[in-house]
């Protein structure tokens, strides 16, 4: 938002000399971010001149300049600089003459830029001053027009005065505004009513209220018919909640903004077009309300406001033909949508060159409808800007009046008496602020009678009550719903330097919880391992779903990413489009690992049905416990992904790529960062590479899988891409809740080795599994050593060998007894996987 000094002292009581920077700092003060300053960048002396005469004077570089004689002060009078009162200048431009009246920066003026003029030889003359451009002046070409891109002649933007006078007053250049930074709950600041009440808030300069000097009707006399429809309001919000409109008849149609109006349009960054066009502009920035003309004699019959039909068509005030969404609220006359409301307006009632009679709307319309059509239909406005913060909806009547009375002051029209008023806007509520709200919440001793000051200084009626303070909220602040943002803007006003510097004081507790621990020492370990972790987006295609986690998804209403609208159902899509920006930026050995929710919405069970709370303030406990209700489960999933080499290419030594051990490996890691073994079971989960994959479970629950994907899934990423995916939360209930710490014996151990021949088909961990079931508690670990496939074995056979270790822990195992614990575990092989020993 910019302001012009100059408006906002019309409605604020800014001490004389006050600069943009003591305006910027009293607004840092109660909450606004500064910006910068525009304007108020050039200096004198720059005055009206006289061309009286001009030579033009050829130079060998084909330029041809001109050597003017020009007038800058009355006859027998100095200059302004204190010089003589018709100086010698150097000019390049050729779109002025003899008798015209020009802008002359004297010696000593500084232009935009900074610029410093001072006398100077040039061309074979000495320039003594120089003979002004609108730009070199810092005006826009629609403030004043260039002849040819030339300079700046005064008659042609309808100015004829003294010689000598200063310019810079007569242009409206002694004017500067400051910029600030709005947030989106203070959609009141974007308006110079709002800043002023800031203004003097702050600094505690009288505020006069721009919508109390209009007198506005009181009354409905259905000067426009207007039928506003919104049976079925979106979200339980009502469309239009006001809707005024006024006619101005017989303006002239040739009448030029004035130059006070269009300086300040163009200091608060707005272009200027015509004079009934730049009204509304004006009223919209003075008082916060957007308003919309329209052409009365382009109207078919009265205004309407509803709902789009889907797919209705508009040609917008762009030129852009649009077609419209059914939550689109639209301005309709008898022909149908004319308008997006609070957006844009629509060209068949543009008012043109020829509009005499004018139809002024002010209206007020949803904020999160208006927020969503401009974002729908990627137009923003000024207006729709305003809207979706919240607009004063008890300011209409007084923007509309306001409009109107400029319209008939500066365009010669006539105003009717009467005005279609529609109002069914609800006040806001009140809130009570308990005693020591403030002091519980900031910490920050606040008499009463000072809360009571800053808040009636923002607008609001206080009045005192058993419990506390009865705060009723102004119509323009909206935000204000609990004690808590009552509370803010006490603080707010008195200063946040009132708010003391205590370090606050921890909870009692216990610090982390078992699976906030647990998983932190996931990541420890991964991160300590070379791992490096990522976050990506939980939003995935339904082709990356489909491949590794299929199933029911839980799909987002309205995703920032049409192509992505899947809530993840495993982490590996994101951890592979992380792989694929690495390995393009020349990256290719890669420990890529992320912690994070997954969702896993049950077969047939519907979620997402609940209601919506209202945005703005917090849903009730009940309706929260139903929104949580409402949710899949949503397990915590760690994922890593292995690329390229796993031992880099050395002298002597051959690189060592990524395989499916190595997913094994971190499979491993993970597990025994939660104090848990994991063991594995062939399988082939989706995406997985067949024969280089497994299931990895804990006891006899599946938490994961890990291998190689298949090549297929990633034919981005060349070579093997090896991946583990674990369930945390299956993981950390599966684990120990208390280290299982086996005692050191101290006998000797009782080493054999046994090789066991099956079908190839067998897993080896079911063959490890029945020789451990069968071996019995002498049995201290098991490693498989050797698969063997070839000769001297039965075709489709395979032998796998075995490393046993016996201990007891009282005595000595004698070879015997560690035979026969062997012996029992080859037959219970034998009898679960048909194998036998290997002659």
């Amino acid at each position: 938002m910019r302001i012009p000094l100059s408006w906002l002292a019309e409605y604020a009581d800014l001490p004389a000399g006050t600069t943009p920077e003591a305006l910027h700092a009293a607004l840092v003060r109660v909450g606004f971010e500064e910006e910068t300053v525009h304007g108020g960048e050039l200096s004198g002396p720059v005055v009206v001149g006289e061309v009286l005469e001009l030579t033009p004077e050829p130079q060998k570089n084909g330029k041809t300049i001109r050597w003017c004689s020009v007038r800058v002060a009355p006859d027998g009078q100095r200059a302004a600089d204190g010089g003589e009162a018709v100086r010698g200048i150097v000019c390049g431009a050729d779109n002025f003459h003899p008798g015209d009246k020009v802008v002359v920066t004297l010696p000593g003026a500084v232009l935009p830029g900074p610029f410093p003029i001072a006398a100077r030889k040039t061309y074979g003359h000495v320039s003594d001053g120089m003979i002004a451009s609108a730009r070199e002046l810092g005006l826009s070409e629609e403030t004043a027009p260039l002849s040819g891109g030339g300079i700046l002649r005064l008659t042609e933007i309808g100015l004829d005065p003294e010689v000598g006078t200063d310019a810079i007053a007569l242009l409206g250049l002694d004017d500067a505004a400051v910029e600030i930074n709005v947030t989106p709950d203070r959609g009141y600041a974007l308006s110079i009513r709002g800043i002023a009440r800031e203004y003097g808030a702050s600094t505690g300069a009288a505020f006069r209220d721009p919508a109390l000097e209009v007198a506005a009707p009181s009354t409905d006399d259905g000067a426009v018919r207007v039928a506003v429809e919104d049976a079925t309001p979106i979200r339980g919000r009502q469309g239009c909640t006001v809707f005024v409109t006024r006619v101005v008849r017989g303006i002239d149609p040739t009448a030029s903004t004035p130059r006070w109006m269009a300086n300040r349009l163009r200091l608060a960054g707005v272009r200027s077009i015509s004079l009934p066009v730049d009204v509304t502009n004006y009223v919209m920035l003075e008082i916060g309300q957007p308003l919309h003309g329209y052409d009365l004699a382009r109207l078919q019959g009265g205004l309407g406001v509803r709902r789009a039909k889907p797919g209705e068509p508009l040609t917008t005030l762009d030129g852009q033909q649009r077609v419209l969404d059914a939550e689109d609220l639209v301005i309709t006359d008898d022909r149908g949508a004319i308008g997006l409301a609070g957006v844009m307006g629509g060209a068949t009632t543009e008012i043109s060159d020829e509009t005499v009679d004018v139809v002024i709307e002010a209206a007020n319309f949803d904020p999160v409808s208006i927020g969503r059509t401009a974002r729908r239909h990627r137009l923003p406005s000024e207006a729709s800007r305003r809207f979706e913060r919240g607009v004063d909806p008890a300011v209409a009547r007084a923007a509309a009046q306001r409009a109107v009375d400029l319209l008939v002051e500066l365009a010669g029209g006539t105003a009717d008496p009467g005005q279609t008023w529609y109002d069914v806007a609800q006040a806001p509520a009140p809130v009570l602020l308990p005693a020591l709200a403030v002091l519980r919440r900031t910490g920050a001793e606040i008499a009463e009678p000072e809360t009571v000051a800053a808040l009636r200084a923002i607008g609001c009626t206080v009045a005192p009550g058993e419990e506390g303070l009865l705060v009723l909220p102004p119509s323009w602040r909206r935000d204000l719903l609990e004690p808590v943002d009552v509370v803010e803007e006490v603080v707010r006003i008195v200063g946040y330097d009132r708010i003391p510097s205590v370090l606050p004081v921890a909870p009692p507790g216990r610090g982390l919880t078992r699976p906030q621990r647990l998983r932190r020492s996931i990541g420890t370990v991964l991160a300590a391992t070379g791992g490096t972790e990522v976050q990506s987006y939980p939003l995935v295609s339904a082709d990356q779903q489909a491949v590794y986690s299929p199933g029911p998804s839980m799909r987002v209403a309205n995703p920032l990413d049409a192509s992505a609208p899947l809530l993840r159902r495993s982490v590996l899509p994101g951890l592979l489009d992380a792989v694929r920006r690495n390995r393009a930026r020349g990256l290719t050995d890669l420990a890529l690992y992320e912690i994070g929710l997954v969702f896993l919405p049950a077969e047939g069970v519907g979620y997402g049905t609940a209601e919506l709370p209202p945005i703005g303030a917090r849903p009730a406990p009940e309706l929260l416990e139903r929104l949580l209700g409402d949710l899949p489960p949503q397990p915590v999933h760690v994922g890593a992904v292995l690329t390229g080499d796993r031992v880099a290419k050395q002298p002597g030594t051959a690189a060592e790529p990524v395989d499916w051990r190595d997913a094994i490996d971190v499979a491993a890691r993970i597990a025994a960062a939660v104090g848990t073994t994991v063991r594995l079971r062939q399988a082939t989960p989706p995406g997985y590479h067949p024969g280089r994959a497994a299931e990895v479970l804990v006891g006899e629950v599946v938490v994961g899988v890990a291998g190689e994907l298949l090549p297929g899934s990633v034919e981005d990423v060349p070579g093997r891409v090896a991946a583990v995916e674990l369930d945390v939360d299956a993981l950390v209930a599966a684990a120990p809740t208390a280290p299982d710490v086996a005692p050191i014996s101290a006998m000797p151990a009782a080493t054999q080795d046994v090789s066991l021949v099956v079908a190839e088909a067998v897993p080896a961990g079911d063959v490890r599994d029945a020789v451990v079931a069968g071996a019995g508690a002498l049995l201290e670990s098991i490693a498989l050593v050797d698969d063997y496939r070839g000769p001297r074995l039965p075709e489709g056979t395979k032998s796998l060998t075995f490393a046993l270790r016996f201990r007891s822990p009282d005595r000595t195992l004698t070879a015997a007894e560690a035979t026969a614990a062997k012996e029992a575990g080859v037959a219970v092989a034998a009898e679960r996987t048909g194998a036998h020993l290997r002659e």
